[in-house]
């Protein structure tokens, strides 16, 4: 039983000594605050798991593409311009001659039943001269005459809007062009002209006439003749 009292006692001569617990050390302030600023560590469940892995982004599978470099105009106008060239003169005089033969043809069917009567009426003026035993002159242009003449002139100009300028502002060319492979086209647009611009191109090409076609000869560029020039057009192949 003696061995429960002096447990733990050291003897050293001739008496023992018992340990004695050490006081609780109390830190310093620096120490306080890294204590204080040291996170908690966590023992939960929740925060002994692993971090999700990261979702990857996915890509479309036909991503857009980039818009291409837009291009200028005048890349454009210098394309369309190659796609059409101008017609050679020799095509142009052949398209020319084919359309006037068509025009002469209709105008000559078109005056062959007044040609009676402007006969008749010159006749009967000749014939009242002679008869009145005076010296007189016959005017061959008269109110009667000059009737017919516009009556003429309005059946051709008719037969010239349903001829040349419908079917060029249609589709740019005539059946005398298309038999030559020219059509005439305008210039801004590269497309057939419009019915004005057809219909001045023509009135124009009809009152100057052989002078007019000849200027395309010193033209370089489109080799445009002085109604083409008039209407803004040129004719190509």
């Amino acid at each position: 039983p003696w061995e429960d009292e002096v447990r733990g006692a050291r003897p050293t001569g001739s008496r023992s000594e018992v340990a004695e617990p050490a006081p609780p050390r109390t830190p310093s302030g620096g120490e306080a605050r890294a204590e204080r600023a040291r996170p908690a560590v966590p023992w939960d469940d929740e925060a002994r798991r692993e971090p999700a892995p990261r979702r990857r982004p996915t890509l479309p599978e036909n991503p857009p593409r980039p818009p291409a470099p837009a291009t200028t105009r005048a890349v454009f106008e210098r394309m369309a311009e190659r796609a059409v060239r101008p017609a050679g003169l020799v095509r142009r005089a052949l398209a020319r001659a084919l359309d006037s033969v068509v025009l002469a043809a209709f105008a000559a069917g078109a005056a062959v039943p007044l040609v009676p009567r402007v006969t008749d009426h010159l006749q009967a003026k000749v014939d009242a001269a002679r008869g009145s035993g005076h010296t007189t002159t016959v005017w061959l242009l008269d109110a009667t005459t000059a009737g017919y003449g516009c009556l003429l002139l309005a059946a051709v100009l008719l037969f010239g809007l349903l001829y040349e300028v419908l079917p060029t502002a249609r589709w740019g060319r005539t059946p005398g062009k298309k038999l030559c492979g020219v059509r005439v086209l305008a210039v801004a647009t590269l497309r057939p002209p419009t019915f004005g611009a057809a219909l001045r191109r023509w009135l124009v090409g009809a009152l100057l006439g052989l002078p007019g076609s000849l200027f395309g000869l010193f033209d370089r560029t489109r080799r445009q003749a002085w109604h083409d020039r008039a209407a803004g057009t040129y004719v190509a192949r």
